[in-house]
């Protein structure tokens, strides 16, 4: 029996894992070769090469239908077979009917200068060319939404990124996103062609810029201009993803100028959005936009902290969802000893009998493991390369923990919305006099857009409470603030 996650989503914004490719390459490999030995992988996961950790399948321990991967990740190559992305590709592995695979462009590479080349809107260049060209024939091969190519605006703040994408401006940056658009919708296979379903991207790091970049760039989702090929939904990165104001601002516009139309408008995709308290909110904000706006939007949100927590020795232990308090996801670093290289123990109740944990919370994946299955390498043993390293662990352990922390933070986004709809409140959106959900409410049941406006202008003080997922500089920017530790709660 497996935990079916996809039932439980409810009427939720959509969380989507934002899937590593080495957690992907332990799945697709394992189809056509004995990647991992059969003895090395708990017996609990046998019996179907890894698709037990394949939350995409039907044979998974857990299974949840949505997904984000990127082009980052990715060989763009669609003509030669890939097996770290075979979890994403291989139609025939999953119910792709069911699924729902959000492809993100890699726009992230560009503005950290990975993507070498000029990106400058009508330049000569053989790798910008290529790389714009594989882009979009990889998001439209396997892939039911996809960001546009957006050129972040805050590649102007990092020296060599600069260099490397030439663009030294943010109006370099808009006017190369309006270029890489152009290109996707003369080129792109169509939705009616089996092609996926394009996303404008906003960006903007405050107010002005980010007001300005919306309105050089929404004409692409405007079907009388494009009726046949116009972008499908919105993608919220820099300010527009982290700052309620802005956002709400941004609804408001985007509905009455006619772009956020039932049936050509239905996805609004939140980029790299992880703090828990952020799961109800853009519920509230999902649900009142459809009650007024588009009964057909889904908004949904992702983020990568469940590998990158395991990449860096944490894992997810458990959730702290209490009234009134800060809302986390509480992970310390775990067993990490060769003592334990034969012990059977179960891994929960090793972790909790040595003080290494003084709670556990077990997913599907966690539930049957021994401490042998994490902790590999006992004293003299020799890892892959015939060294013997000073860590017990082998690549395998960090893919199984990197299992265990998917499911408990999907797990744990249901569970926030659960409470919340049940009226526990997170601090950061709890007050005596007001709750974020009746503004919401009032500011899109509002009779016309100056009104809409009007009320969020009068709730911005509370708005500035609102903490956001990345720290932006300019106007309006308190409530995008954070750091690592607004997300997570180390022990």
């Amino acid at each position: 029996m497996n935990d079916n996650l996809t039932n439980k989503q409810n009427d939720y914004a959509v969380f989507l894992p934002a899937l590593s490719s080495f957690y992907g390459t332990y799945v697709g490999k394992q189809r056509f070769d004995q990647y991992v030995d059969q003895n090395r992988i708990p017996t609990h996961l046998q019996g179907t090469a890894l698709e037990a950790m394949n939350w995409l399948s039907d044979k998974g321990v857990f299974e949840y239908k949505w997904t984000l991967y990127s082009a980052g990740h990715a060989d763009l190559d669609t003509t030669r077979h890939s097996p770290k992305d075979d979890m994403v590709r291989d139609t025939e592995k999953m119910n792709r009917d069911g699924n729902i695979l959000v492809g993100d462009s890699g726009g992230f590479q560009i503005a950290k200068g990975v993507w070498e080349g000029d990106w400058r809107a009508g330049a000569t260049c053989a790798n910008a060319d290529k790389k714009r060209k594989q882009v979009l024939t990889w998001l439209d091969s396997y892939f039911d939404y996809s960001m546009g190519l957006d050129i972040p605006s805050w590649v102007v703040h990092d020296e060599k990124a600069s260099r490397n994408s030439c663009i030294t401006q943010v109006h370099e940056a808009v006017e190369a996103t309006k270029f890489n658009n152009e290109y996707f919708i003369a080129n792109r296979k169509g939705k009616e062609n089996g092609g996926t379903k394009f996303l404008n991207v906003l960006q903007g790091d405050n107010h002005q810029n980010a007001h300005e970049w919306y309105d050089q760039v929404k004409h692409y989702c405007d079907d009388t201009q494009y009726p046949t090929n116009h972008f499908d939904g919105w993608g919220m990165g820099g300010q527009n993803m982290c700052d309620i104001h802005l956002i709400l601002e941004r609804i408001v516009h985007l509905h009455y100028d006619g772009l956020l139309q039932s049936g050509k408008h239905d996805w609004m995709h939140f980029l790299g959005t992880s703090k828990l308290e952020w799961a109800t909110l853009l519920t509230d904000v999902q649900r009142a936009v459809r009650a007024n706006y588009n009964p057909t939007l889904t908004i949904s949100f992702d983020c990568a902290s469940p590998f990158l927590a395991t990449a860096n020795g944490q894992v997810y232990t458990n959730v702290v969802t209490e009234h009134d308090q800060k809302w986390v996801y509480r992970m310390s670093p775990t067993a990490d000893d060769k003592k334990y290289f034969n012990d059977t123990r179960l891994y929960r109740d090793g972790c909790i009998t040595d003080g290494i944990h003084t709670i556990w919370e077990d997913s599907p994946i966690s539930e049957h493991m021994r401490m042998m299955d994490i902790c590999h390498y006992g004293p003299g043993m020799l890892n892959k390369i015939g060294k013997e390293g000073k860590t017990s662990w082998d690549s395998f352990s960090y893919a199984l923990l990197m299992g265990h922390n998917v499911w408990t933070h999907i797990n744990a986004v249901q569970e926030a919305n659960r409470q919340y709809d049940a009226g526990v409140m997170p601090g950061m959106l709890w007050s005596n006099t007001q709750r974020f959900r009746d503004i919401v409410n009032d500011v899109f049941s509002a009779p016309t857009k100056e009104k809409s406006l009007d009320i969020i202008a009068k709730n911005s003080i509370y708005f500035m409470d609102i903490i956001g997922t990345r720290g932006f500089k300019g106007k309006k920017t308190q409530n995008a603030t954070t750091q690592f530790n607004n997300l997570f709660t180390e022990v």
